[in-house]
């Protein structure tokens, strides 16, 4: 993971939740993870990490995410067994 990486990740994890993450920097994040990421229909995406599956919606029109979906990837990654360390 590199430091842009791991950045993504604690930004996840911070308190209170940001709402202003980009999107494209999550999944960069998933994939570095080693998260197979297969397309859905619509703007759906389909993501399975360490046995967790979740389906997670890509933002649009806007490329930022939401608090909502903050929280939803938090939980995921979590229940992945994934936290930033320290």
């Amino acid at each position: 993971m590199n430091a842009r990486q791991r950045r993504t990740l604690e930004r996840i994890f911070t308190d209170p939740i940001p709402s202003n993450l980009n999107w494209k920097d999550i999944e960069n994040l998933l994939t570095a993870l080693g998260a197979e990421i297969s397309e859905g229909s619509g703007s759906r995406l389909r993501v399975t990490l360490n046995g967790v599956r979740a389906v997670f919606h890509r933002p649009h029109p806007q490329k930022e995410t939401d608090k909502g979906a903050m929280k939803s990837m938090r939980r995921f990654l979590f229940t992945a067994g994934i936290a930033p360390e320290g």
